[in-house]
């Protein structure tokens, strides 16, 4: 299984960015996928996730209403499409996949992509 993240960048406070993370190797039908990201110095902290049966979408208090998270099937790739950014977003952004439903829980995903660098200038 491989989870390849891109689209990251430098941006300016307020500016956008879209990340996409494409699965390879088997397909997440039944699971969900999850964004997370991970500041130096700083724990891992999740961003949000969504069930690619359903839609189902979970998202971090700090990114609700900034941030959507969407999935093409077809392309088993899911996007995270973040506006309205801040320097405090600024962070490596990890892709996940495996995890039984839109969880905020690292743990409980089983497969991680490389991570891809946000940083957002002030």
């Amino acid at each position: 299984v491989q989870l390849q993240a891109c689209g990251g960048g430098l941006v300016q406070a307020g500016g956008s960015l879209r990340l996409s993370c494409a699965a390879s190797g088997r397909t997440f039908s039944s699971s969900a996928m999850g964004w997370f990201r991970q500041a130096p110095g700083k724990e891992r902290e999740f961003v949000a996730a969504i069930r690619w049966s359903g839609g189902s979408t979970n998202y971090a208090a700090s990114v609700k209403g900034r941030f959507t998270i969407s999935r093409d099937n077809a392309k088993n790739t899911v996007y995270l499409q973040m506006n309205s950014l801040k320097p405090e977003d600024t962070a490596a952004y990890y892709c996940a996949a495996g995890a039984e439903w839109a969880s905020p829980r690292h743990y409980e995903y089983d497969y991680w992509g490389r991570g891809t660098q946000v940083t957002v200038s002030s």
